[in-house]
């Protein structure tokens, strides 16, 4: 069933050597895998954690993930039905859309779409999240904090002072407003409350393996569309 071309030269994109060579070990690394993992997933992201990766990379071990620039993957799984190293790989690479990587595994489908379903993590919100609620705090004391913190606070925008050696807010005040984009000032007073806004979310949208060929495993189109324009 597999084809025999995965030694057959594609040309990448203009770039230097360095950058080149790069690219060519990416698609060399995924024509390998495609030899030695069973199924292929396609999968989106959000709120990347590069420290959580790392950690899901050793736990997926000895399975394969894949992170670049989806051309450059593309490349190596094969754009077109002449191109692809393997039946029907071609499918899998058009589903390759905005902020998106492989898993290459030999676990059971059942085990990755159980995994995937259960996977998040919470975090902190970096300078230029979208918030989805309002953090207001109320006129009054705030106990959570030393009073060593009380002119850095004022330095984020926070209207506080000492009073009695306690931290003390002078007017209620808005962190954030749902819907806005929060700047490091904002992102940094959130974290000092220990409110973590931030969900890193793994989503699976595609799958092929050896023996089924390709599935797709997600409905949402129209989301892919509009992070199409996320791309790298």
């Amino acid at each position: 069933m597999p084809k025999s071309k995965r030694d057959k030269k594609i040309s990448l994109t203009k770039t230097d050597k360095k950058g080149l060579a790069l690219k060519q070990k990416i698609v060399d690394d995924i024509k390998s895998c495609v030899e030695k993992f069973n199924s292929i997933y396609v999968f989106t992201f959000k709120n990347m954690r590069n420290e959580k990766m790392q950690d899901i990379r050793q736990e997926w071990k000895p399975s394969r993930f894949f992170f670049g620039k989806n051309k450059v993957i593309g490349i190596g799984l094969g754009r077109t039905q002449e191109e692809e190293v393997a039946e029907d790989l071609h499918k899998l690479t058009k589903t390759l859309k905005g902020q998106c990587g492989l898993l290459f595994t030999n676990c059971t489908r059942k085990e990755v779409v159980e995994w995937f379903e259960s996977f998040t993590y919470e975090d902190y919100a970096r300078s230029g999240f979208k918030v989805d609620q309002t953090i207001e705090l109320n006129e009054g004391p705030l106990n959570q904090f030393s009073h060593a913190i009380e002119p850095y606070l004022r330095q984020l925008g926070m209207p506080t002072k000492l009073e009695r050696g306690i931290v003390t807010l002078t007017k209620d005040h808005i962190v954030c407003k749902k819907g806005n984009v929060i700047t490091p000032e904002q992102a940094k007073i959130l974290e000092l409350l220990e409110h973590k806004l931030a969900k890193f979310q793994l989503k699976l949208e595609a799958v092929w393996d050896k023996t089924e060929g390709f599935k797709k495993l997600s409905n949402d189109d129209d989301e892919d569309d509009e992070m199409e324009n996320m791309s790298s």
